[in-house]
This record gives C-alpha cells, structure tokens and sequence, in this order.
C-alpha cells in the first residue's frame, strides 16, 4: 500500500468517524433508498383497482402485487378515481397494516388470568365464552337497579361499547344495536373522540 493511498483511507474513516460522533443521522438517506426500491417493483407488479371497505364513501384504491410471490406489498389511492382521487384517509392509507400480506399482525388470541404476569396462547372458543360469562355476570348484578317507581330497569351502567374506526358502517349498526339489546347505556364511537 502506497503512503498516499494510506492517508486517503486514513483521512476518509477518521471523517466518518467525527461525522458519526456529531450526530449524522442517515435515517432520511435509508428511507429513500427503500422508496426508490419500492418504485422499482411497482414498475413490475400486478396492479388491480378495488374499494376501500370502512365506509360508505367508497374510496378507490391501487393494490401492487408481486408477480413472483403473488403477495400485496403496496395499497395506494387510486388517483383516477372520481370520489378521492387518490387521496385517502387514515383508515384508507393504513389498509396495507390490517392485510394478510403483514406478517406482524395478531392471529392468535392471548389470555392473562387475574393476577399473573404471564401471557398464554387460548382457542377463540375459550376466549368467546370467558367474554360472554363475564358479561352476563355484569348484567346480572346490574339489573337489580331499580328506578324511583320501585321497577327494575334493564340497565348496565358499568359496562360501554366503544365502537372500532376499522368497521364498515353495517357492522357499527349491528354492534350498536347488540349493545342496546344487552342494556349498555354507554355506547360511543372512535371517530366521535
């Protein structure tokens, strides 16, 4: 190695080194990269149109399919549409999170018995019936409540219903009206908060 290309190593990994201890965040510089390398697959997927389904608006959506896997990798608004032109909202954008094609979704239910401090994997029958006991014992102690005439209202004050933003508008109405059917008196929606 010759002394010349010695100090030019020398010089550009002690550079490196001052750069990195002032703080240099190459975080912008990944993130770029990765977007570059995503417009070069979606040059190359499969697109399809379809409708976003959380509420009746309707808005249209651009999914990218990998040919080779035949798995989504992006979900975007479809700027030709006539209803959003390509703009979307929260719900919308984070379509993507909620699909199967997001490895790190939850699939399976977990259970914490009162008390512990351990996590444990259940079936969805276990977990059904545990939520419906418990509510039928809330109910049971609540509709004991009586008003100023001596009669017993069909009341629960102690349990709410707090509507999901990632339901379409059908399926808040039936849990709407579930939650009345069992005597909820606070029921509210997240798009309200």
């Amino acid at each position: 190695m010759k002394r010349r290309t010695f100090l030019k190593m020398s010089c550009c990994l002690g550079a490196g080194l001052a750069l990195s201890g002032l703080g240099l965040d190459l975080g912008a510089v990944k993130a770029y990269a990765a977007d570059m390398k995503k417009a070069d697959a979606l040059k190359t997927a499969a697109q399809s149109t379809t409708i976003c389904c959380y509420c009746s608006v309707g808005c249209g959506l651009i999914c990218s399919v990998d040919k080779a896997s035949g798995k989504i990798f992006n979900i975007e608004g479809d700027p030709e549409h006539p209803i959003n032109e390509g703009a979307l909202c929260a719900k919308g954008a984070g379509l993507y999170q909620v699909s199967v094609a997001n490895e790190h979704r939850l699939t399976k239910v977990q259970y914490r018995k009162p008390g512990s401090d351990k996590w444990e994997q259940v079936s969805w029958d276990f977990a059904l019936n545990r939520i419906a006991e418990l509510i039928k014992k809330e109910r049971d102690k609540s509709f004991i409540t009586k008003n100023e005439k001596g009669e017993v209202v069909n009341r629960v004050q102690t349990l709410s219903l707090m509507g999901s933003s990632n339901v379409l508008s059908e399926e808040c109405w039936a849990t709407t009206q579930f939650a009345r059917g069992l005597g909820y008196t606070y029921i509210d929606h997240q798009a309200r908060v």
